[in-house]
């Protein structure tokens, strides 16, 4: 009887990546090895769809997560069913296959290296070591927090500020009068940094002391803006869980470029076509300029 053999390295990864892409549709099996299906005698087990979900994870996101494993399984079945098709009329034994065999089993040779040798050994202690020296002088952006009240004319804006002198409320101001979107919110714009505000508008609020008000209206492309300063603090640095796959990143490259090193120190290549031959050259050189620098 012909069975398809799920043993590889990736298996536990695939079926654990088949149980979170598949969300809230449920897994009738848990096993790798558990059989859903038979086409004739072959047999199409859990670890069989959590390859195919690997494979076709971005179709399937335009269908409804209870149909999910419906439509895995359809895919391996007609797969199974070209397959022994393909076997059948001799494709197997075609030296373009094989070569194309050979070519993919490389491939996954390499994702397996890379997942399991370099990405899969990188410690939650090696992130946080990497995370503390990252961050180790921090000093964060300035960051301030604003309202305003935004009026068509400039005569409005001036009316606003000589109420404000006479004691009244900015935010219930702005509630009132403020044709912006902030203004049911009391002008609130929240924190914001350098960059992130029309020129004229950033030049006055940030040369604001906290608790003041501009005197004059602020022109910009928006309207007339009256504009308070309620708070300067400075950025905080990201908590560790913000960050963590960017570091994990980080690590990873880290690593793959040292394993690469390490790899070509080790075994002899030799480019025999010339032009390639030529152009790694030429690359290489770069890179030692770039090192150099």
């Amino acid at each position: 009887m012909f069975r398809i053999s799920m043993r590889r390295p990736a298996q536990a990864l695939a079926v654990s990546f088949l149980a979170l892409t598949l969300g809230s549709a449920s897994l009738s099996a848990a096993e790798p090895d558990d059989v859903v299906a038979r086409v004739g005698d072959a047999e199409v087990t859990e670890a069989d769809l959590a390859f195919a979900a690997q494979d076709l994870g971005p179709q399937l996101q335009r269908f409804p997560p209870a149909q999910w494993r419906e439509l895995l399984l359809d895919a391996v079945v007609d797969m199974e069913l070209m397959a022994q098709a393909a076997r059948k009329d001799g494709l197997d034994q075609d030296p373009d296959f094989k070569r194309q065999v050979e070519f993919l089993e490389l491939q996954a040779l390499r994702n397996a290296y890379l997942s399991q040798k370099i990405g899969g050994e990188i410690s939650d202690e090696e992130i946080q070591a990497a995370y503390d020296k990252e961050f180790a002088d921090f000093v964060g952006d300035e960051e301030i927090n604003a309202r305003h009240i935004l009026v068509k004319e400039k005569a409005e804006a001036e009316a606003l500020i000589e109420e404000l002198d006479g004691g009244a409320d900015f935010a219930e101001l702005a509630k009132e009068k403020s044709t912006g979107p902030s203004g049911p919110n009391g002008g609130d714009l929240g924190y914001f940094t350098q960059g992130q505000m029309v020129k004229p508008f950033e030049d006055a609020v940030f040369a604001l002391e906290p608790g003041s008000y501009t005197k004059e209206p602020v022109e910009t492309q928006f309207g007339w803006h009256v504009i308070k300063l309620e708070d300067k603090r400075r950025q905080e640095k990201p908590a560790l869980e913000t960050v963590t796959d960017q570091l994990r990143q980080q690590l990873f490259r880290e690593r793959y470029e040292a394993k690469m090193a390490e790899l070509k120190d080790a075994v002899e290549i030799e480019i025999l076509d010339e032009k390639l031959a030529k152009a790694d050259d030429e690359g290489k050189a770069s890179e030692e300029t770039e090192k150099a620098e």
